[in-house]
């Protein structure tokens, strides 16, 4: 399954998105100017504009509104803020196949274009006909979310004792939290009441949650994910959702032991390929399907209170793709 018939049925809409972000980044700073044209050439699935222009035009009943298209504009920016200051937090050379900022131009220039990214996303939202002030504050806390969950990875990372309440708590500052702004500001946008608004931040809640542990997966699994090599996580000292579930499978001290292994990765990274056969052994990958099923199950259930529309219909099928995606 893929969301090209979604991306389709968008495609005036994300057109138009993807002007106000190529508008947003001018620069005649010629590097600057430079490096934008090159990151914005990189597109990935767009799934944070995808779901707030669907949620907009579900709950305006006449399609995406000019509002919700600079959320939606809003939104990737962000989130692309997000990568360039990310790879400088794990010192990653590579994103989507290709070389990062970082590892051209360095760490301050990938934390200030990162920052250039973040102030261009506010723009967008304050240049909205109304709303701005109610939808700054709604990303003002992503903003808070995104921070709070890189430092409790960061804290869990150094420890090796995340629990999965803690892992769920660091996707969702990191992932879902983001999710959720573009549902809730596309549902503002759109005129969405209180009623819509909750239904839509839970649809997208479970979403970004399904969305990452997904993402986990794949990188045990053995496929690139969005571009990063695989294997990336255990090497890290990241416990995510496969190892979590395999480690629910065996006595406390067996997994006490796992945990101590984690721990010894970056000194001996031969470790990790004891710990991806324990994740194999002890069926995490599918334990870990099983828990994106249940939370694709609760975005499907949210969207109850949505009136009939094809965006309601293409709502299930983007949730629909993200619990089957394998790329």
């Amino acid at each position: 399954m893929d969301i090209k018939e979604i991306r389709t049925y968008l495609e005036d809409s994300l057109s138009r998105v993807e002007a106000i972000m190529d508008n947003c980044l001018k620069s005649d700073i010629s590097l600057l100017e430079a490096t934008n044209r090159s990151l914005r050439a990189r597109n990935g699935k767009m799934l944070r504009p995808i779901l707030c222009l669907l949620v907009s035009g579900a709950c305006s009943g006449r399609g995406a509104t000019t509002d919700g298209e600079k959320f939606a504009a809003a939104t990737e920016l962000l989130h692309n803020a997000t990568l360039l200051h990310d790879d400088v937090v794990d010192s990653s050379g590579e994103r989507r196949g290709k070389p990062t900022v970082m590892s051209i131009l360095g760490s301050p220039a990938s934390v200030l274009i990162g920052d250039f990214w973040l102030v261009k996303a506010m723009d967008s939202i304050l240049s909205s006909e109304k709303s701005g002030n109610i939808v700054i504050r709604i990303f003002a806390k992503t903003l808070s979310d995104l921070a709070e969950g890189e430092m409790l990875q960061l804290q869990k990372t150094a420890t090796c004792d995340t629990s999965e309440a803690d892992y769920l708590r660091i996707i969702y500052c990191k992932t879902a939290s983001l999710f959720e702004a573009a549902a809730v500001s596309g549902a503002i946008s759109g005129g969405g009441d209180a009623t819509l608004v909750e239904a839509v931040k839970s649809y997208a809640r479970n979403l970004g949650i399904a969305f990452q542990i997904k993402d986990d997966m794949l990188d045990y699994a053995g496929s690139p994910v969005l571009g990063k090599p695989s294997g990336v996580d255990i090497l890290e000292q990241k416990i995510t959702m496969p190892l979590l579930a395999a480690l629910g499978n065996v006595s406390e001290e067996e997994a006490s032991a796992i945990r101590k292994k984690v721990g010894e990765v970056i000194d001996n990274p031969s470790v990790a390929e004891e710990i991806k056969k324990f994740v194999s052994d002890q069926n995490g990958l599918e334990l870990s399907q099983k828990k994106v099923e249940g939370f694709i199950s609760a975005a499907l259930s949210s969207l109850s209170a949505l009136p009939d529309s094809k965006e309601k219909s293409y709502l299930a099928l983007l949730a629909e793709f993200v619990g089957e995606r394998n790329s």
